[in-house]
């Protein structure tokens, strides 16, 4: 993101590249209709179509509720595209001369849905939204189950098998298996999850996972098409070729040059070391690079993007500041032994809570320990000294 940011503001390639990618029969803005969603569309549409000229009317403020769109009205009561969704001529009123339809309307070519009912209201139409998004729920979390139960039983397995096999191939065949299987499982979370313990125990070397890494990468993007395929925005779909071709673009500069390749590998070894030192490191790394970095950018941007002087003003002293913050603690990191400090730091709260970790243990053997010293001594425990010495301070006070 550091190098290919500033490159894409610069240069705008991906925009470029992707853009020229798109289908030529759609100009932007327009709509086209993708190879998954022609699969699917007739099957859903025949259960329920919703009306997005309606939705798009309310989003807009054009009418303030779908009231005026009820009780659906079909000409004669013939449930059909033309007698009930088919817009009015001039002159006609709708839901009198021609049809009304509210959030579930007809499809040309498929004609009325399965939920769709002349004279339905507001609330049928509500009832009908309700049960499909309960459905929809029920199936997808049953594909969720299928696809959990399939990498459990086979995929597993065999994708261990598998990347025994990649440890000893070129640096792309390892590219392409990592992409294949993140394919397959539509997640690189999981493709990393299952070889991170490999690179671990030593099964895979550092060397070895950064190709399958690189590769996982790519996979997942796959998602993202898929997911424009079905939408019909032409935006969708460059935005999905822009994750793609971002991640081909950071392989390119960071992969096949070794002085390059070196960077990244070099980075996790000095972070694993630094984990391996302190607990407290992964939150801190997550923390800065994840959350503080990128909202400091975004909020400096929001800064400069109002173009009003004020806003502009604060942004470059913030940006001064932070330029600052970053030399001075660099000075200190190695000129004034900020390193050396910080590790004595780390080494100081990893004893501490290993120190807390280990104290029931301790306590434990130590009274243990005590116990068998007064049986072997003969002295009297803690609890029988307490008890004498309790008796011995009220014969005294009686005696008083």
């Amino acid at each position: 993101v550091a190098v290919l940011f500033p490159l894409e503001l610069i240069s705008g390639y991906l925009r470029a590249l992707t853009g020229a990618m798109l289908p030529e029969q759609v100009a932007d803005g327009d709509k086209w209709e993708g190879p998954i969603k022609q699969i699917v569309s007739p099957l859903a549409g025949r259960v329920i179509k919703p009306a997005k000229d309606l939705i798009k009317e309310i989003a807009t403020g054009k009418v303030e509720n779908c009231d005026a769109y009820y009780p659906v009205y079909c000409v004669g009561g013939i449930e059909d595209y033309k007698s009930c969704a088919n817009k009015c001529a001039d002159g006609q009123e709708k839901g009198v001369d021609c049809g009304r339809v509210g959030l579930i309307t007809c499809d040309k070519k498929t004609g009325c849905p399965a939920f769709f009912q002349h004279g339905a209201t507001k609330k049928d139409d509500s009832i009908s939204g309700g049960i499909c998004l309960v459905l929809s729920l029920i199936f997808l979390l049953i594909c969720l189950m299928g696809l959990v139960n399939v990498l459990q039983r086979g995929l597993m397995g065999m994708s261990t098998r598998i990347i025994y096999k990649a440890t000893n191939v070129p640096g792309v065949v390892a590219i392409a298996i990592g992409a294949a299987v993140t394919i397959l499982v539509q997640s690189s979370s999981i493709t990393t999850s299952v070889l991170t313990p490999l690179v671990g125990i030593g099964v895979i070397q550092l060397e070895q996972m950064f190709p399958l890494t690189l590769g996982a990468n790519i996979g997942t993007t796959v998602t993202g098409l898929l997911a424009s395929l079905v939408s019909d925005s032409v935006a969708a779909l460059q935005v999905a070729l822009c994750h793609l071709f971002f991640n081909i673009s950071g392989i390119i500069i960071w992969y096949p040059v070794p002085f390059m390749r070196k960077v990244p590998l070099n980075g996790a070894r000095e972070l694993g070391k630094w984990t391996r030192r302190s607990k407290a490191i992964p939150p801190i790394y997550i923390i800065t690079v994840f959350f503080i970095c990128p909202l400091l950018l975004l909020g400096l941007s929001e800064l400069f993007v109002q173009k009003k002087v004020g806003w502009t003003v604060l942004g470059t002293i913030i940006v001064i500041a932070v330029v600052l913050g970053i030399v001075r603690f660099a000075w200190w990191w190695k000129r004034q032994e900020g390193r050396n400090q910080f590790i004595a730091c780390l080494d100081k709260r990893t004893a501490r809570n290993e120190a807390m970790a280990s104290l029931p243990e301790d306590m434990k053997f130590l009274k243990g320990k005590i116990a068998q010293l007064a049986e072997h001594t003969g002295l009297p425990e803690d609890e029988e000294a307490d008890e004498e010495k309790a008796e011995g301070t009220n014969a005294a006070e009686e005696a008083a």
